[in-house]
């Protein structure tokens, strides 16, 4: 959106000095009332589906694009392996300081960003929440209500999880064992092979890549182990909150004002109650019930 800024004539009498100064603070105030001239916005994310998904697509992709749009801004995702987005976007950031701020090529903006960890730019207000919990094969028996109840069992987490999930670096030890992998494909396949008790994550992500997983055993004509097994889902962590970071202060203004707007207007919820109800068979009414 592009705005025009009034002339505004300046009786004579007023001293020429005077003037030119009053010309330059409205001109500045002007400069920081406008929001960012509309542009594309490229937007470093993780493929986490479904979130987020390789071709830029999800629940949490639709949140940033629709933000963004209401801003008059179009977002552009460049999806990675969760975790390698924050490297590459402090690495743009730090690449663009050595060549002078040089713009060619460089991204605006990264996704999906935990409160408390560094990040060069403006951070946004947090405009999505994720639920994790544990998740476990009902055949186990296992009745997960606390990180407690994992003791002497095998677990199996994001990367990372230690800094996002609380109690979960003092828990680590009282494990029978502990792995962190960043491709979650590899959560389910442990935990239906029975090589892993408990998958700590995203209740959405865990029945995504459980729905995949069922889906490859269809084509493939099944696989060494039932991935349609029953699980059960438990909303054992609050809900996390997570942030943009820009580089541009005022594209975080924007989207903070637009994420207002839409949250006002109620179309986060619908967004939110949309993308759970397509899982609610692996999640039930468990998924962000602390909200």
């Amino acid at each position: 959106m592009a705005f025009g800024v009034r002339a505004f004539f300046v009786p004579r009498i007023v001293p020429t000095g005077l003037a030119a100064a009053g010309v330059a603070v409205l001109a500045a105030l002007a400069a920081t009332a406008l929001p960012a001239a509309a542009r594309p916005v490229t937007v470093l994310a993780p493929e986490l589906p479904p979130m987020m998904s390789a071709d830029g697509t999800g629940r949490e992709a639709g949140i940033i694009t629709e933000t963004l749009a209401a801003c008059g801004h179009e977002a552009h995702f460049k999806v990675v392996p969760f975790g390698r987005h924050w490297n590459d976007y402090r690495d743009s950031v730090q690449g663009s300081a050595q060549v002078g701020g040089q713009t060619g090529g460089q991204v605006d903006a990264v996704s999906t960003v935990p409160a408390g960890m560094e990040m060069p730019g403006a951070r946004s207000a947090p405009y999505i929440l994720y639920q994790n919990g544990a998740s476990v094969l009902k055949s186990s028996g296992l009745a997960v209500q606390s990180l407690a109840d994992l003791a002497g069992k095998r677990v199996i987490t994001f990367s990372g999880a230690p800094d996002v999930l609380p109690g979960l670096r003092a828990a680590i030890p009282s494990f029978g064992d502990f792995r962190e992998r960043a491709d979650q494909m590899v959560h389910s396949n442990l935990l239906f092979a029975g090589r892993v008790d408990a998958v700590l994550a995203d209740g959405l992500i865990f029945a995504e890549y459980n729905r995949q997983l069922q889906e490859k055993a269809k084509a493939a004509g099944g696989l060494p182990f039932d991935p349609a097994q029953p699980v059960q889902f438990t909303a054992i962590f609050p809900p996390t909150a997570y942030s943009m970071v820009f580089r541009d202060e005022q594209l975080r203004a924007d989207f903070d004002r637009c994420l207002a707007e839409m949250k006002g207007k109620g179309r986060l919820d619908a967004i939110d109650r949309e993308w759970v109800g397509r899982y609610s068979a692996t999640v039930g009414d468990r998924y962000l019930s602390q909200r």
